[in-house]
């Protein structure tokens, strides 16, 4: 299993959006712009799930997804990719929920979704591009 390095953790902190890429279980490719994923402190990527719709529908058919980190001002970018779970319930979820409220009260925070990291690659131009870290 891939882990978030300190440096990738610290760029998630200054990125506001994320593109996270999904698929149908027959392969159709979706992205969507996400402002509350983060890294939680067991490891894993939380995803809280506002107004996913075709998104969550791919997660259900095919628990896979990928997204990037990168800012203008970070010298590296990285790609994430991992496994999903989705919970509506629980501590976890009842966590993201005071979360998204924190960010804005009328925030539905209908799912978390949790990512197992399992792989990274870097994704900045040169030499290493593409190399698995």
């Amino acid at each position: 299993m891939a882990q978030i390095t300190p440096e990738i953790a610290e760029q998630m902190k200054n990125q506001k959006i994320f593109s996270l890429a999904t698929a149908s279980k027959d392969g159709i490719p979706n992205v969507v712009p996400v402002g509350m994923l983060f890294l939680a402190e067991d490891g894993n990527i939380w995803i809280v799930d506002n107004f996913f719709k075709k998104t969550l529908a791919n997660m259900k058919e095919n628990p896979k997804a990928s997204f990037y980190v990168w800012t203008p001002e970070s010298p590296e970018s990285w790609q994430v990719k991992g496994t999903l779970t989705i919970e509506n319930s629980g501590e976890d979820y009842e966590k993201a929920v005071a979360f998204a409220h924190a960010k804005k009260e009328t925030l539905p925070a209908k799912n978390l979704v949790k990512m197992k990291v399992e792989e990274v690659y870097y994704v900045t131009p040169g030499p290493h591009a593409g190399d698995k870290i």
